[in-house]
């Protein structure tokens, strides 16, 4: 991994996919709730997943959680496909076998503000996946009020990070997550009021960005002590399905970069992007966010990311990951027809080193494992140098 996102050649193409939550939780063995819930359940069930995948990488892409977590919990009412637990301060998180998790606070609460009852001077960083949810001024978990900009992130942060670079992290590349400035913005006030707010009241947008930005360096900082390889920004919704050139390059390239630049200053850690969709009118922006890799590389029709023309683009300057379509090809397409696809992104990507094999996205929860466990034997196969 590490010779790949230096872009070289290693002895093989690597393999790292992103699994969505729902396929740790139907084949992991683990209970849902402690996947989601418990900083040792999900870290066992990336440890876990990896070994059987015999992935090269792992993304620990999930906040860790107050310890004791099960003392906040009223009762909980167990289903064949859904759970939903009821916590004692009146709300609840719906618990898909298959899917994401879901916060319903207590009744009367709302957790998104418009942007404009925004106090740009009370935002520090926005962790959408955080327990109890998004809200504002973002709330720890079960936390009584918002804590301090200097000690914003609780003790426990790291603690996930902390347990598989100290189980695995001699074995393979142990990567973090931070989302970016404009992702956590559109997370705050919802897509429809962060697309008018950039019309509406950009410096204000700015002002925002701007502290946004801040957080998310704070946190990197706290990851990058735990001994990752690599740090993630999670830069979901800066793809053209959402936002034009022009906006990505006002509102997305000036905080990626700062965020990318204080990474990268921590000496041998990398940092690259995830953006999903329609990026491929923007690889040259991405690029000028001073990132070290491209992830997801969606291709048509889910993107617009050939990857033989960005092969011939990016080669030299950045890494890129991805590409695998993760619904025509992973989900439901032919045994033959993925088996071939994956063999042709090898031919394409592998010369000249900097690709790591993955799928474009995510990995959807009812993807056949027997797929994922293909992967690596076809690296061996078709991408040995």
């Amino acid at each position: 991994m590490r010779r790949a996102m230096s872009l070289g050649e290693p002895d093989r193409v690597p393999v790292m996919c992103q699994l969505a939550l729902g396929h740790y939780f139907l084949h992991s063995g683990l209970d849902p709730f402690d996947v989601w819930f418990t900083n040792e359940g999900f870290a066992e069930a990336l440890i876990r997943m990896r070994e059987r995948y015999r992935f090269d990488g792992i993304l620990v892409n999930l906040p860790a959680r107050p310890p004791g977590i099960r003392s906040y919990v009223d009762y909980i009412e167990t289903g064949s496909s859904e759970d939903v637990v009821h916590w004692q301060n009146g709300g609840r998180t719906r618990l898909p076998h298959d899917d994401n998790a879901h916060y319903v606070p207590p009744e009367g609460r709302s957790t998104r503000p418009g942007y404009r009852d925004i106090d740009p001077g009370r935002l520090v960083y926005v962790e959408p996946w955080d327990v109890t949810g998004v809200g504002y001024p973002h709330l720890w978990d079960f936390e009584a009020g918002p804590r301090p900009d200097d000690d914003f992130f609780p003790p426990y942060c790291t603690d996930t990070i902390e347990a598989v670079v100290g189980r695995v992290g001699d074995e393979v590349s142990v990567h973090s997550e931070v989302f970016s400035p404009f992702s956590q913005w559109l997370e705050l006030v919802g897509n429809e009021e962060g697309a008018i707010s950039l019309i509406d009241d950009p410096d204000k947008v700015h002002a925002c960005l701007d502290r946004l930005t801040a957080g998310a360096i704070q946190l990197a900082r706290r990851q990058i002590a735990c001994g990752v390889e690599a740090v993630l920004i999670s830069s979901a919704f800066a793809g053209a399905g959402f936002i034009s050139r022009a906006h990505y390059a006002e509102f997305v390239l000036p905080y990626e970069r700062r965020l990318a630049d204080a990474i990268k200053a921590g000496g041998s850690v990398f940092v690259y992007t995830h953006t999903c969709g329609a990026i491929g009118d923007r690889l040259d922006l991405m690029v000028e966010t001073g990132t070290q890799g491209i992830d997801t590389l969606d291709p048509p029709p889910l993107g617009t990311v050939e990857l033989d023309k960005a092969k011939a683009q990016l080669a030299g300057k950045v890494f890129i990951k991805g590409n695998i379509d993760a619904v025509n090809t992973l989900l439901t397409g032919s045994y033959d027809r993925f088996v071939e696809d994956v063999r042709w992104r090898l031919r394409v990507g592998k010369p000249g080193g900097g690709y790591i094999l993955s799928s474009a996205c995510s990995v959807a929860p009812h993807v056949e494992p027997e797929r994922l466990e293909a992967l690596a034997r076809l690296a061996e196969e078709e991408g040995t140098y």
